[in-house]
Formats: C-alpha cells, sequence, structure tokens
C-alpha cells in the first residue's frame, strides 16, 4: 500500500539514495547529506508553521511503500519560487531588426535572463524509484502535492509552475550549456549543476550575461535543446500538459528544460476535486469504481493515497478499513477527492502562453 505523506528526519538516508539515483541529476535535490537535512528541517518548520501567504517555505514530502518498509520517492513544493533570491529563468523573445534603406526586416529570436517566474509557487525536485516508473505511485507523487495545495491555497501562489530536466547528449553533456554557460564559468554541466544544488544560483546575476542571446550564435544543437525536456521525463510532461499546465517563453538557465505554469484553479486536479464524508466497508464489499487521489485535511499529518472513488447513493465516499487508518479518519469525517485519471487533452500540441509567463 502507498501513501503520500510529509517528510521526516528519518527519511534523510532515502533522500539521499533519491537524489544520487535522479536521471539527470537536479538542481534542488542535491545528493549532499548535509543540505539535504536542511532542508527537510525546512520543511517540518513549513509544516509546523502559522502561515497566511505565500514566503520561503519549503513543503517536502516521500511516496513510502508500506508494504516492502521504504521510501519510493520524494517531492517538493517552493511556495514562492524567489522568496529567498530572484529564481532566474531564459525568456524566448523576439527583436526586429529593420533597415529602410536596405529594405531588410528581420524577425531575430533571442534569449533574455528574467525573474519573472519568482513570485509563482514552484513544484519540484521530484525522483522515483525506477521499480516504480509507469505506475499509478508515478501519478499519485506528481500530484498529490495539487491536493495538498487545494486545501491550503493562502500557502501558495495562484500560479503555479514546473522546470523540467532539459535535453542531455548520449555523454551526459548539455548542449546549451556547452554553448552559452561553459564559456563564463569555465565547468562543466554536471559540476555546476551540483554547485547551484549545493549552495544557491546567486552567481547567475553575477555572472551570465544580461544582455539578449542572439540564438542565431549559438550552436545548432543548444538551438534544438531549447524548452526541450529529458527523453525520462516526457511522460511527466505529457501528463502535466493533460492536468491543465501550458508550455510557457521560459526555459532553464543552465540546461534550457522548459518551464511549464498553469493557473491552479484551472488544473483538473483542482475543477474536479470534490469533499466527501466517509464510509467505512470491507474491501471486498466496496463496487467496482476508478481510482482516485484522497487526502485528509491534516496539515502536518497529511496523507494522500489512490483507492477507488466509489460513492454510496447519499454522496458518501465508501473507503475500505485499511484505507481509512491509513488517512487517520473516521467513517463521516470528510476528504478530499480527485479522479486519477486525467480527462483528454492533445498532449503533442505545445501551446505557448502569452500570460504572465
Amino acid at each position: 500500500m502507498l501513501v503520500i505523506r510529509p517528510v521526516r528526519p528519518a527519511d534523510l538516508p532515502s533522500l539521499e539514495r533519491l537524489a544520487g539515483s535522479a536521471t539527470p541529476r537536479l538542481t534542488n535535490l542535491p545528493a549532499h547529506r548535509d543540505r539535504l537535512e536542511e532542508r527537510i528541517a525546512r520543511s517540518q518548520r513549513a509544516f509546523a508553521g502559522d502561515i497566511d501567504a505565500p514566503g520561503d517555505e519549503h513543503y517536502i514530502f516521500v511516496l513510502e511503500d508500506l508494504e516492502r518498509g521504504e521510501v519510493a520517492g520524494t517531492a517538493t513544493i517552493r511556495a514562492q519560487a524567489g522568496a529567498r533570491e530572484a529564481y532566474y529563468t531564459y525568456r524566448q523573445e523576439t527583436l526586429i531588426h529593420a533597415s529602410q534603406q536596405l529594405d531588410v526586416r528581420r524577425e531575430v529570436p533571442t534569449l533574455a535572463l528574467s525573474h519573472e517566474v519568482s513570485d509563482a509557487t514552484l513544484l519540484c525536485a521530484l525522483s522515483l524509484d525506477p521499480r516504480y516508473k509507469g505506475t499509478s505511485a508515478e501519478s499519485l507523487l506528481r500530484r498529490a502535492r495539487l491536493m495538498f495545495i487545494s486545501q491550503y491555497p493562502e500557502r501558495f501562489a495562484d500560479l503555479l509552475a514546473m522546470a523540467f530536466p532539459g535535453y542531455l547528449d548520449g555523454q551526459g553533456e548539455s548542449p546549451f550549456w556547452n554553448s552559452v554557460g561553459r564559456h563564463f564559468f569555465v565547468r562543466d554541466y554536471q559540476e555546476i549543476n551540483y554547485f547551484a544544488g549545493v549552495r544557491s544560483k546567486s552567481f547567475v546575476a553575477e555572472v551570465m550575461p544580461q544582455f539578449p542571446l542572439y540564438l542565431a550564435l549559438l550552436t545548432p544543437q543548444a538551438r534544438a535543446a531549447i524548452g526541450r525536456e529529458h527523453p525520462d521525463h516526457e511522460s511527466a510532461m505529457n501528463e502535466m500538459l493533460a492536468e491543465g499546465f501550458l508550455r510557457s517563453r521560459h526555459v532553464d538557465i543552465f540546461d534550457a528544460g522548459p518551464v511549464i505554469k498553469g493557473e491552479r484553479e484551472r488544473l483538473a486536479s483542482f475543477r474536479r476535486a470534490a469533499w466527501h464524508p466517509v464510509r467505512i466497508r470491507p474491501a471486498h464489499a466496496l463496487p467496482d469504481a476508478e481510482p482516485a487521489m484522497i487526502a485528509n485535511q491534516r496539515l502536518a499529518d497529511f496523507r494522500c493515497v489512490v483507492a477507488r472513488y466509489a460513492l454510496s447513493p447519499t454522496g458518501q465516499l465508501m473507503l475500505s478499513p485499511e484505507h481509512a487508518e491509513l488517512l487517520g479518519v473516521e467513517e463521516g469525517r470528510a476528504v478530499l477527492a480527485a479522479p486519477l485519471a486525467l480527462p483528454g487533452a492533445d498532449a503533442d500540441e505545445p501551446g505557448y502562453d502569452e500570460g504572465e509567463l
């Protein structure tokens, strides 16, 4: 049986393992014991705090497999991406170069350093044990965060964002980094990615060029990598696009991975979520039904599981005793439920958004 819950200090070895096995390595999940320990402590303060507006809170969740007695995944919510320091991205833009005398007009694509995403709530640092890839555990880990945000909206921004790892070549190198950042830092991609995770990205503003980058001056390989997610994250991207996120014009400053965004009230998990009082029945007596994410109403003791979305004629959500105990709910208490399956969407259509991002 799988459950999403807040991280605990005892989960540190599991987080180290998940950080070390992430593909590719994640800036916001460094394989560094001291930094992970600090982040666990910060997460515990966030869950325990009385908060009425998003700030520098990090909420770390883990996916626990109770049958195996192990933590199989982790994912984080940063309440405000740039609360402590600006969250930098590159924004894809177009400059027009024209000359009436020469009768020339050219639209030139560029990348401009930006910190517009700083005010958004960031869904980040997701790593899952490979044994659970392609199962409902993957969707539960990724989207249970939305179930938490929907219950405590005052803690988060109206705009949610996700930065996906960018394309790397067969040697694990970033064509974009090699064409841009390497010239300013004289370090390879993996080294600078680890450095940013262990320390911070504040050095970006100090060293990276402040002027627009003309794409025509980059290598063809670098241009092809802009806005392209790592192959291992394509299914995750498709799921979040089906959720209602949109590709934005922002990309990561290191590997040019895509940044997607979504207004939370327009996302499927928010629109389709509903509160139901619980009715407990033996598992064998529950009717067949589509699976759903079911979450309790507890802050520090938040739990989210996958169970059947089986309703009684009076609108009660029927749960097995095992799921009820796992959620810590008694009969008559309300839980939040949202279908695990997402409505059909054309996940191949990139659909750039012209709004805030």
